[in-house]
This record gives structure tokens, sequence and C-alpha cells, in this order.
């Protein structure tokens, strides 16, 4: 049978419930289909039974062929972030519910791997945003966030796209979202749920005190700018990737692009992005008497 993947990385959640039950069945089963195994180092800290090497992020994406994240959407998040400027594809599994991006079961976890080393699985290409603060470069694959900090009113701030004014606004914030972080803190908000495959970007402001400022599309190479101006102050303001990475600006302008850089994810071959949707937002399937493919 001819190997798709040779060496493999793994990186496991921090917290509970812990990976290292998973991780241990994972590497056991990728040594019998003789693939090398690494495993990211504070992995391997975390899980100290598990006899692999270790290795740093940088060192995983420049060595491994395919990143296997254990845990859940919020770790795939972090690894997508971390190696997107390797080129290496991810595959998520997940240990509790179904994931929006890790979704692979516990149960199928095996069954699923032994098809993607074959070859039998999609693999799809999903964007990044850029978001400049401080001279620095920061990326995110759901959303960069501006929202209040540590007060409690509105903060005030101007939108721009590709150098146009769109609107001033006082609100608690705004999403800008990929349409990956559609299903996410967008959702929240009130805003649309895009196909990832979409080259879009989604604008939603938190709160705002105007109700008709609603959240819109922008095209995906859009360049948006926000600017704290009024009387707000920019300690009155975070800025936020992905829930993870809290960022404080020192200057009044915060630009938002698509990253260069793509994030890779690999599914089972069977995978279908409607499946999830209705598993993870309740919505009805097809009824007794209605139609079925």
């Amino acid at each position: 049978m001819a190997q798709h993947f040779t060496t493999i990385g793994l990186i496991g959640k921090q917290g509970e419930p812990s990976p290292g039950m998973a991780l241990e069945r994972i590497s056991r089963f990728l040594r019998s289909q003789g693939v090398c195994v690494l495993i990211e180092a504070n992995t391997a800290t975390r899980s100290p039974d598990l006899e692999i090497p270790p290795a740093s992020l940088d060192e995983l994406g420049t060595r491994c062929d395919l990143i296997i994240v254990v845990g859940g959407d919020g770790t795939l998040l972090h690894a997508a972030r971390a190696l997107c400027d390797h080129n290496v594809p991810l595959v998520g599994i997940n240990l509790g519910r179904l994931g929006f991006l890790a979704d692979i079961s516990q149960q199928r976890m095996l069954d699923t791997l032994g098809q993607i080393l074959s070859g039998n699985y999609q693999e799809e290409e999903r964007f990044l945003l850029g978001c400049e603060i401080n001279g620095e470069l920061h990326t995110a694959f759901n959303d960069v966030v501006i929202h209040k900090w540590n007060i409690a009113r509105m903060i005030e701030f101007e939108t721009y796209i590709d150098g146009s004014f769109v609107n001033a606004q006082r609100s608690d914030g705004m999403i800008v979202s990929t349409p990956t972080g559609s299903t996410a803190y967008a959702l929240s908000g009130g805003g649309p749920l895009l196909h990832p495959g979409l080259n879009a970007i989604i604008l939603v402001p938190i709160c705002p005190h105007t109700l008709s400022n609603r959240p819109i599309v922008v095209g995906g190479d859009s360049e948006i700018e926000l600017v704290v101006c009024g009387h707000t102050t920019i300690d009155e303001v975070r800025i936020t990737c992905d829930g993870q990475e809290c960022l404080r600006p020192r200057g009044e302008r915060i630009r938002i692009r698509k990253h260069q850089s793509k994030v890779r994810l690999i599914h089972p071959r069977h995978h279908d992005h409607y499946d999830i949707l209705r598993a993870k937002l309740g919505w009805g399937g097809h009824p007794a008497s209605g139609y079925s493919k």
C-alpha cells in the first residue's frame, strides 16, 4: 500500500480531558503502519509516559508532512496560526463533541487515520487574517476582534474598507471574521453563515448603539482599517485574535487583511460541511416522508 505520509506530528490540547490516552493509541497505530512519529514539546511535557521524540512547533512544521491535532477546535485554531507558514496539512481529532474543524471522533479515529494514510481523504485550503498591530503582524483563523477593555461603556471607532470611509460607530466592538469563523463569535453576534470556501470577510458590530448598524460581507481581498476615535482612548481598547491572543495596541489604527499563507485541512473522504452544520446547530434532517438522496 502506498504511504502518503511518512512523518507525522502530534499536538495535544491543554487541560482536561487529557489527550494522553488518545495520543498513545494514535502513536501506537501510526508506528504499526511504519510512520515516524514526533510530538510537540509542550504536549510531551504534559504526557511524560509517551515515548515519542519531542519537537518544537517549528520543527514539526519543517520535518512533518502531516500534523494530527488531538483536542478540539480551539487546539486546532492555535496549531493553524502557529504552523501556517510551514504549509503542512492538519487533521483534527475531537475529544468531546463533534467540532467544526476537528471533525473526527475519538471512536472512529484509528479507522479514519488508516484511510487517510492510504490516500482516502479530502483536502481543502482556508485563509487566515493578518492583523497589523504595533508594527507586528498577528494571524487569526477565525476572527480578529476589537473590543472595549475594563470599561462599562461603548467605544468609538471608524471603519474604512480599501481606503473608503464606511461609518463611525459607538458599540462594544467589531468582529472581523473569515468564513471559517462565521460559525463562531460572529454567529453569536448575528452574523451570517458563510461556506468556508468563499473568498469573503464578515464585519459584525458588537452591540451597536445604532440598531441599523448591521453585519456586512466584503470581498476577501479587502483591507479593513479600524480607527479609534472620539472620546475613546487607546487604553480602553484591546484586540483579540481567535479568542486566544489578547493584544494592547499602541496606536489608534488597526489594519486587517487576508494573510498570505493558507491553512491546509485534511478531512475524511465523506466529509460534508452541511452534515456538520446540522449536527452542531440542531437543524432538522429529512422528514420521514420527505426527499432523501
